[in-house]
């Protein structure tokens, strides 16, 4: 990208993002995306096999870097503290779903689409379970250099912390204050309690 103009792959990741946020997952046809986009439906399927595959897109490209920090945690355990590491997971995690959940609660009411979409995700080979089952990963690595009980449920300790950070992206609209717990010293807190139950 030579001339700093968007190309019509960024400019469909854009429009698909921006919808997907304000009119929701089931209304944000490829259509309309396209329509967003400024460019012909035929066009959007040049660069994106199917709207699942643009969601997944928006997922990876759109949205806080959960999964590129738990690959690196993966490739290097024993890099930094244990609860450094999991402080940063957990706000940016928190993050993703904060921006994420508005997109994927459309799904949940129409049972249909929601079939339709996990089936796709099952065949493209990916889903919501895969952060769980990195972080219980790279806990696991961090088991094997010592820095975590050998008796501890590695797998139950990703699902606490990544659900905590899940439940801060919908729980607290409602609160008498209407607001999030600031993100940092949730993230803080979170990792430092967990790591009370494993370490």
């Amino acid at each position: 990208m030579q001339s700093g103009k968007p190309t019509a792959r960024e400019r469909i990741l854009d429009a698909a993002h921006e919808l997907m946020l304000t009119i929701g997952l089931a209304r944000a046809t490829t259509k309309e995306i396209a329509r967003a986009a400024g460019c012909s439906e035929a066009a959007l399927y040049k660069h994106f096999t199917s709207k699942e595959e643009l969601l997944i897109a928006v997922f990876s490209e759109r949205l806080p870097r959960l999964s590129p920090l738990l690959r690196g945690l993966i490739a290097e355990p024993g890099r930094g503290t244990v609860e450094g590491n999991l402080t940063e997971v957990a706000r940016q995690a928190a993050l993703f779903y904060e921006q994420s959940f508005p997109i994927a609660a459309s799904l949940y009411a129409e049972t249909q689409l929601k079939r339709r979409h996990d089936a796709a995700l099952r065949a493209m080979g990916t889903g919501p379970h895969l952060p769980i089952e990195s972080l219980d990963r790279y806990l696991r690595a961090e088991q094997t250099a010592g820095r975590i009980r050998p008796d501890a449920d590695t797998f139950a300790a990703a699902s606490l912390l990544l659900g905590a950070c899940a439940q801060r992206a919908f729980a607290y609209d409602a609160a008498p204050e209407g607001s999030r717990p600031p993100l940092d010293d949730f993230a803080h807190r979170l990792a430092r309690t967990l790591l009370t139950g494993i370490r």
